[in-house]
C-alpha cells in the first residue's frame, strides 16, 4: 500500500513532479553555456534556487535529486532532503549512474548501474527518506545507422526491470524512464514507430519480473519530430494523437501513471503537447509531467548565476511550474503565459 500511496501522492492533482537530477557534468554543461562557473558550489546555489522557491508546493509533488544534491545543504545548513519535505514534496533520486558504451553499435549506449543498487537504496531511503527513484534508458533514432538496435532495446529494457524490481523489493517507487531521444532527422510517424517498440518491450520486461504495473510509473518522451526534421514541429494535435496512440498500443490500464519528459522541447511547446494530450482524456492512467529542460531553461536564463536577480529567477520557476499544472488540467492557453492571474489561468 505505502507503493501506491507514493504513486498518488506524485500525481496529486495539478502537481508534477520536477526533475532537479542533472549530474555534476550535465548541469555544468547548462550552466557554462550561460557564461556560469560550472563549479560545485554554483550547482548548490542554483538547486537551492529551484527547491526554496515560495509556493512550489502548488504546483510540484516531488523533487528528483542527484546524489550530490542529497550530500548537498542549503546556505543555512539544512540538507536538501530535509528541505523538500518541509516544502511538503516528495524526496525521490536518480540511481542510474550514465550510460557507457554499448556492445552492439558503436553510437548506441546503454545505462549503467545495477551494481550495488539494493544497498544504495536502502542507504538512500534510511539516511534521506527517499520515496521514489528514477533509472534512464537512452534510444536514438538514426534509420541509416540502423538505430536504434534490438539488441539495444533489448538490455535496456531488461536493466530498467531489474531496477524497478529492486526498488519495489526496497519499497521504493521506481520511475521509468526510457527516453527516446528528439535529436535527429525522423519525421513523427519514425518517432511513433520506435516509440511503441522501446514501451512494449520495457513493459513486458517488468510484466517479465513480476513488477506490479499500478507501482510503476513511466516518465515518457512524447512522440515528436526529430528536432532536424526538414518538415519542422507537429502540431500539438498531432503530437497528442501519435504519442496517445502508441501509449494505448502497449501500456497497461493498470499502470501507476505516465510522467511526460520535455527532451529538448521549448518550455511552450511541451507545456502544449501535455495539455493536447489532457484535452483527449479521460484516459486509464494519470498523465502528468516531469520536466528539466522546460522548466529550466527560462530560469537559468534569468539568474545567469547573479543572486541579484534570485527572486526574479524564482517567479520565473514557478510561473513555468504553474503552466505545466495548468496543462495537466487541461486548461492551458498561450494567453495563460502573458496573464497567468486572469481566471481561466488560476489555480
Amino acid at each position: 500500500m505505502e507503493l501506491q500511496e507514493t504513486v498518488a501522492a506524485l500525481f496529486t492533482l495539478p502537481k508534477g513532479i520536477l526533475a532537479m537530477d542533472g549530474s555534476p557534468t550535465t548541469l555544468g554543461k547548462r550552466l557554462a553555456a550561460r557564461g556560469i562557473e560550472a563549479t560545485e558550489e554554483q550547482r548548490r546555489r542554483y538547486r537551492e534556487l529551484l527547491i526554496t522557491t515560495p509556493d512550489l508546493h502548488r504546483f510540484i509533488s516531488g523533487a528528483i535529486f542527484h546524489e550530490e544534491t542529497l550530500r548537498q545543504t542549503l546556505s543555512d545548513g539544512t540538507p536538501f532532503a530535509q528541505a523538500a519535505r518541509q516544502r511538503r514534496l516528495l524526496v525521490g533520486l536518480k540511481v542510474d549512474q550514465g550510460l557507457g558504451p554499448s556492445p552492439f553499435h558503436p553510437k548506441e549506449e546503454i545505462t549503467r548501474g545495477l551494481g550495488g543498487l539494493r544497498e544504495r537504496l536502502r542507504a538512500a531511503k534510511d539516511r534521506w527518506g527517499i520515496r521514489f527513484a528514477k533509472w534512464r534508458g537512452v534510444y536514438r533514432i538514426d534509420r541509416t545507422e540502423g538505430l536504434p538496435t534490438l539488441d539495444d532495446i533489448r538490455i535496456d529494457s531488461f536493466e530498467l526491470a531489474q531496477y524497478a524490481r529492486v526498488c519495489v523489493e526496497e519499497g521504493v517507487v521506481p520511475i521509468v524512464e526510457p527516453e527516446v531521444l528528439m535529436e535527429g532527422t525522423h519525421s513523427i510517424e519514425e518517432s511513433a514507430r520506435v516509440h511503441r517498440m522501446v514501451w512494449r518491450e520495457v513493459l513486458a520486461q517488468l510484466h517479465q519480473h513480476a513488477v506490479p504495473p499500478e507501482q510503476v510509473v513511466l516518465k515518457a518522451s512524447m512522440v515528436v519530430a526529430g528536432s532536424e526534421y526538414e518538415g519542422g514541429p507537429a502540431s500539438s494535435e498531432e503530437v497528442a494523437v501519435q504519442t496517445l496512440s502508441a501509449l494505448y498500443d502497449t501500456v497497461p490500464d493498470s499502470l501507476g501513471g505516465i510522467a511526460f519528459l520535455s527532451g529538448g522541447q521549448s518550455p511552450e511547446y511541451a507545456t502544449a503537447n501535455l495539455d493536447a494530450m489532457v484535452r483527449r482524456g479521460p484516459h486509464p492512467w494519470p498523465l502528468s509531467f516531469s520536466f528539466a529542460r522546460a522548466l529550466h531553461q527560462p530560469v537559468l536564463e534569468r539568474w545567469g548565476g547573479n543572486d541579484a536577480f534570485w527572486n526574479e529567477a524564482q517567479e520565473v520557476f514557478l510561473h513555468r511550474a504553474h503552466m505545466a499544472a495548468l496543462a495537466r488540467l487541461g486548461r492551458y492557453t498561450p494567453a495563460c503565459e502573458q496573464n497567468p492571474q486572469a481566471a481561466p489561468c488560476r489555480i
